[in-house]
């Protein structure tokens, strides 16, 4: 049998498990484009260094090039559009995938065919101290980076104040995301509006509160499928998700208004043989529905619902498009699990870590939950401080993958798992008379 070869950029094990247990692996081998530890866990990202590397191993390598995948964000999505043109290899064009990319261009475009369903906004400079007054709008807004991932130095503002304070801290650590995405948006030849923009940060008027959900989508060919709509559901009073459940509870006419929404966008950007996620907002007490963003990716954190349910995750759909061939319809699949869900383990307060889940505490979780995955992201003796890309209320410690036949067994299984996995984290600073006091965290 003639082997699909598929080049990965930020080939790592957790996917690569996903990816081997995929039907199409028996004629599939999976090859490193980019390792990820060449795209996280970076102080800087070296765009033409990153691309130079892709390049060499996919032109040393003695066979036929079939596919170039990726599932992780920033900058890997966009390098796989780059590496698949280069190599006259399936996929979207580059100027496609930016125009999801870049959060500005991406309202604009949406501006033009769905402008009923989109906050006001308004880019701006950090470093300009003038900011506030030229946004236009009075809080509650946020604001994000232009191109932003996983709510990386996205704030809501309340007031005048404390925009100036976090203003501050965005011309500081802004440049670590905005300087290779510039690098990245040259290669495209954006219109001049784009170009030089000063401007590397976007507000928002605040949509409100309501059901978030995903729409995991692909176009082949010109057609747009939507294979599946994940609920994103946020911890009380926060703004932080506790878990993504599938399949969603939203009605399906809602669903459906959704989808033509997307659709006007998905034509608008130009985007085609693409996977993409698409994020909305649905107030239940008006009805309306807000676009939040569209990425031009799976969300590989959606994987495993995916598998539970279906038997088989969308990194099916996403080789499938890659390899220039009709996707199989995945969520016409019957899994062990009639619900599943990804519960994120959080803590709100800085601290060290003095103790994660151990083997035997792991082992225990699996005897009584045989199919639950757990993803730790901190390691003991490590400061909360030190997690990369965490968005700026929380600090995420670790993900439960949950499958279940109910809602009320899918929470009670989360609640035995919490028992059985400890997590010790100490904390930096306590309050004592109305001051804050830094403390050692010293672990035992």
């Amino acid at each position: 049998m003639t082997s699909n070869h598929v080049f990965v950029v930020g080939h790592d094990p957790f996917n690569k498990a996903f990816l081997e247990r995929l039907p199409q692996a028996a004629s599939s081998v999976f090859h490193p484009a980019l390792d990820i530890d060449d795209i996280r866990h970076v102080d800087v990202w070296d765009i033409q260094a990153l691309i130079h590397k892709a390049t060499s191993r996919m032109e040393r390598f003695a066979g036929p090039l079939h596919a170039v995948v990726s599932y992780y964000d920033f900058p890997a999505t966009i390098l796989a559009a780059i590496l698949a043109t280069r190599f006259s290899i399936p996929g979207p064009s580059l100027e496609a995938v930016l125009k999801c990319e870049n959060k500005y261009w991406s309202r604009l475009i949406q501006k033009q065919c769905v402008p009923e369903h989109i906050p006001q906004f308004k880019a701006f400079d950090p470093a300009d101290p003038g900011a506030f007054e030229d946004i236009g709008f009075m809080p509650p807004f946020w604001i994000k980076p232009i191109k932003s991932f996983r709510s990386f130095l996205a704030f809501e503002i309340v007031d005048t104040h404390q925009f100036e304070t976090i203003r501050r801290v965005c011309h500081d650590k802004g440049d670590f995301l905005s300087e290779p995405f510039k690098v990245l948006m040259g290669m495209c030849n954006p219109p001049c509006e784009f170009a030089d923009m000063p401007e590397t940060f976007l507000a928002e008027t605040s949509i409100g509160i309501g059901a978030q959900c995903t729409l995991e989508g692909y176009v082949f060919q010109g057609e747009m499928v939507i294979y599946g709509v994940i609920d994103s559901i946020r911890e009380p009073d926060r703004s932080t998700f506790a878990r993504y459940q599938y399949p969603s509870s939203l009605p399906p006419e809602i669903v459906s208004r959704m989808e033509d929404i997307a659709r006007r966008v998905i034509v608008q950007t130009g985007l085609d043989n693409a996977v993409f996620n698409i994020e909305f907002f649905y107030d239940q007490t008006t009805g309306a529905l807000w676009l939040l963003e569209i990425n031009p990716r799976i969300s590989q954190s959606h994987a495993d619902l995916f598998e539970k349910v279906h038997g088989i995750s969308h990194h099916s759909v996403m080789l499938d498009v890659a390899l220039g061939h009709p996707p199989r319809a995945i969520e016409q699949e019957k899994g062990r699990y009639r619900i599943a869900a990804n519960f994120m383990l959080r803590s709100h307060t800085p601290g060290r870590v003095c103790r994660t889940p151990h083997a035997e505490d792991i082992e225990r979780l699996l005897r009584f939950q045989p199919d639950t995955l757990l993803r730790v992201n901190v390691r003991e003796g490590q400061h909360l401080e030190e997690l990369e890309n965490q968005d700026m209320y929380s600090y995420e410690l670790a993900t439960l993958y949950i499958g279940a036949q109910s809602e009320t067994e899918l929470l009670r299984k989360y609640e035995q798992a919490l028992d059985l996995l400890p997590f010790d984290i100490r904390p930096n600073r306590f309050r004592l008379d109305d001051r804050e006091i830094a403390v050692a965290s010293p672990c035992p």
